[in-house]
């Protein structure tokens, strides 16, 4: 029987219990900012982050903005989700093909601090992708990126290549690298705690007493 990896453990944890994990080990800022939402709110993403930022450019050209863009689309590696800060709340920076090539080339998903459009498409798809927004407007000859695998700020956290994120219908946390193994398998152990608690609860048992047998509520 194969061992899980990393990923799959973080994978099946929560945004809430890792939070508390992360509050309790100091690192309580690591929450992105609310108004980042899950596309579909059933799909989990998770896994090392790869950054990417970039910016509104209304000069360039259309194959120069498209050139970029398609860059980005080939640089991000598999087996990352891709963190993209683009400086803007104008436009769509994430679209039906864009998720298509992303998913086909193994990245996990994709969160932004922006727009997205054809919903429908990636939805059929099945790309995990947090946005900002939706707009039919898209990035030709309007923007362009300027930094990869750089650390990036969305709200108060700043992301770096390598950070490990989770992100479900409560909203996206942000874990050190240093700190992953370390948070998978804390969380893990207050998940069994929770299990044990909701049990006790369902049995009858008193919220206080439940809280003072397992020390978590």
């Amino acid at each position: 029987m194969n061992t899980p990896t990393l990923v799959e453990r973080l994978s099946k944890l929560y945004t809430g219990a890792v939070h508390d994990v992360l509050r309790g080990l100091g690192h309580a800022n690591c929450v992105l900012p609310s108004h980042l939402r899950p596309l579909d709110p059933a799909l989990k993403v998770a896994g090392p982050a790869w950054t990417v930022s970039g910016h509104i450019d209304h000069s360039i050209s259309r194959h120069d903005s498209l050139l970029g863009w398609t860059t980005l689309l080939s640089k991000a590696p598999s087996g990352h989700v891709v963190v993209c800060q683009p400086h803007n709340q104008e436009i769509a920076l994430m679209g039906e093909l864009s998720a298509e090539t992303l998913k086909n080339k193994g990245v996990l998903g994709y969160v932004v601090d922006g727009g997205c459009r054809d919903t429908d498409f990636i939805l059929e798809l099945g790309f995990p992708v947090v946005h900002t927004f939706f707009t039919p407007s898209d990035i030709v000859a309007r923007w362009q990126p300027d930094r990869y695998g750089e650390p990036v700020t969305i709200g108060s956290v700043t992301i770096h290549s390598g950070d490990h994120v989770l992100g479900d219908r409560d909203g996206v946390v942000v874990i050190p690298q240093a700190l992953v193994a370390e948070v998978v398998e804390k969380t893990e152990a207050v998940a069994l705690t929770e299990n044990q608690v909701r049990e006790a609860i369902r049995g009858g048992m008193d919220p206080v007493e439940a809280y003072l047998k397992y020390g978590k509520f």
